[in-house]
């Protein structure tokens, strides 16, 4: 079921299945700035991925000595949320830890999503509570989907020098890195640029972006250790993906917290993590 919330300059509707965000219309323009998830193309829109992002070597992982498997990119996505709120410019769902997701990740928790218009822009912000009784280890990352054209340019904040990881064809992390920027700050959506798969993008100094066509957007995605940028090939659309965690590799690990880009949390403690996107034009 779709939610929906509004201020003066925006309408935004979110899916509680998955507490995915569906749709960001101005009400300037009537332009719609979300993939519309064309199932021919890429169903998705913009799915939570949590507990893990990307793929697990051979889907399988272990804890305390203990395998468990999980696929693609985590549980959340495909678990229904609860509705805490939905009013005015806000709108906030939970997820909590059930025996279903134990089973697969042995880890309580209650995953809070939180969406608020605020002026032109949307605030999305993330709250992971550890609920266990001991310590948690996980991953959490964005995947908004927005649209655009062939042509158009990705511009960060600052002029970056950086190379790109890539994943293989079972979506594991290539062991090599892969020159994309030298000291400039654009980056073409072109049709063979994601043929690889995603752009895996670390080290930069920049705290957000522009997505600059027909459609602009600013995305802030502050500190996250990692952000992919992907799309199908040729689509009309570009995920930016800020990352609290990243694919496996090929070096299998004896446990759940060494994996790269883990995060941890002590009983009690909790996560928060927020991106913004601003509609320009």
């Amino acid at each position: 079921m779709y939610y929906k919330i509004e201020n003066d300059f925006l309408t935004c509707e979110i899916d509680d299945m998955g507490a995915q965000l569906h749709s960001l219309v101005s009400k300037e323009n009537g332009k719609e700035y979300v993939w519309y998830g064309k199932t021919e193309i890429w169903y998705g829109q913009a799915p939570i991925l949590f507990p893990i992002i990307g793929m697990l070597l051979d889907e399988k992982y272990r804890w305390s000595g203990k395998e468990y498997s999980m696929p693609k990119h985590g549980l959340a996505r495909k678990l229904l949320f609860n509705v805490e709120e939905c009013s005015g410019s806000k709108a906030v769902f939970s997820l909590s830890s059930t025996e279903d997701t134990l089973a697969k990740y042995p880890f309580s928790f209650k995953l809070t999503v939180i969406f608020e218009l605020i002026g032109n822009a949307l605030k999305n912000t993330f709250v992971v509570d550890n609920t266990n009784n001991g310590e948690m280890y996980f991953s959490l990352g964005a995947h908004p989907g927005f649209n655009c054209s062939i042509g158009d340019k990705i511009e960060f904040e600052y002029p970056e020098t950086i190379s790109t990881e890539r994943i293989d064809s079972d979506s594991i992390i290539i062991d090599k890195k892969y020159p994309l920027l030298d000291n400039c700050r654009e980056i073409e959506i072109t049709k063979e640029i994601f043929e690889p798969d995603a752009l895996i993008l670390s080290g930069m100094k920049s705290k957000k972006l522009r997505i600059k066509g027909e459609n602009e957007i600013e995305f802030t995605f502050g500190d996250c250790p990692f952000l992919g940028i992907w799309a199908k090939p040729g689509a009309p659309y570009v995920c930016i993906e800020p990352w609290y965690g990243v694919n496996d590799g090929r070096d299998r690990k004896d446990d759940f917290s060494q994996k790269r880009g883990i995060q941890h949390l002590n009983k009690g403690e909790k996560f928060e993590y927020s991106w913004t996107a601003e509609v320009i034009k």
